[in-house]
């Protein structure tokens, strides 16, 4: 009589489960991120030092630091490993127990509507804060700390490009489940998140182009006074006219995006 011997748990690698639907950037994403977790045994062998130079009464404060930003590091590339694997925690109780289709459309909704838009946030928030760190030559607290702290903080607003990266993959790579994942579709699909990021672009662009030809006596303070930066009150609502700008050229984008596909076709 065979026996049949029960799998009860299986070891695999999370970036080569479903490799054959995986985009380019799914694999990018993957390559650097096995990369970065190389970072994690190097965190073992700089907390097990410090544990022992510290019994010996050796305490090093750049060995704490080090710590910090090697965890630091490895948190946020492991974040994009996560998302492009699908190897995050899910806490929906629902979820498993719906059709495929729905499964799908709420991965889409979950990543297009809320995550993305959460992570371009957090782009535009560390990016103020890691130039003000480069301007000050931000360093540690402590004299025998690690300095050149401004090196961990522009690589935290650099590292929520790689997630977004991967979550934008992972978008159009569940996208192209459901239908042809054309750009407009993409953008279309995305609205939240396209619009975000086309209303920074624009907001950005034109700082920068009004900065550049300022008067000289105009602080950055000034320029961002200006009327493009203002308010459009309409009734009691109000909104910014970069805001407003960006919803119509997200807008234009899809219907300009629209029209080659439909030449193309």
């Amino acid at each position: 009589m065979a026996e049949h011997q029960e799998v009860v748990a299986a070891i695999s690698d999370p970036g080569e489960i479903g490799r054959a639907e995986q985009n380019c950037g799914d694999r990018a994403v993957i390559r650097v991120a096995n990369l970065a977790a190389w970072l994690f045994p190097i965190l073992m062998l700089a907390i097990c030092a410090q544990v022992v130079l510290r019994q010996a009464g050796h305490n090093q404060a750049w060995l704490d630091d080090l710590q910090w930003w090697l965890y630091g590091a490895a948190v946020l590339m492991g974040i994009g490993y996560a998302v492009t694997t699908n190897s995050h925690v899910r806490v929906d109780i629902f979820y498993d127990n719906f059709e495929k289709r729905k499964r799908i459309v709420t991965d889409i909704f979950g990543l297009a509507w809320l995550f993305l838009p959460f992570i371009i946030l957090c782009w535009d928030v560390t990016l103020d804060y890691a130039l003000t760190s480069i301007r000050a030559d931000e360093g540690s607290d402590s004299p025998n700390g690690l300095h050149n702290l401004w090196l961990l903080k522009s690589f935290m607003n650099v590292s929520f490009v790689f997630i977004a990266v991967a979550v934008w993959s992972a978008y159009v790579r569940l996208l192209g489940k459901l239908t042809r994942p054309a750009l407009w579709k993409q953008m279309f699909f995305a609205f939240p998140s396209v619009a975000y990021a086309i209303n920074l672009i624009f907001y950005y662009s034109c700082f920068s182009l009004l900065y550049a030809t300022r008067d000289p006596e105009m602080t950055s303070r000034d320029v961002g006074r200006l009327p493009i930066f203002g308010v459009w009150e309409f009734g009691q609502q109000e909104m910014r006219w970069t805001v407003l700008a960006a919803l119509v050229l997200t807008v234009a984008a899809i219907v300009i995006a629209r029209l080659f596909a439909r030449k193309e076709a």
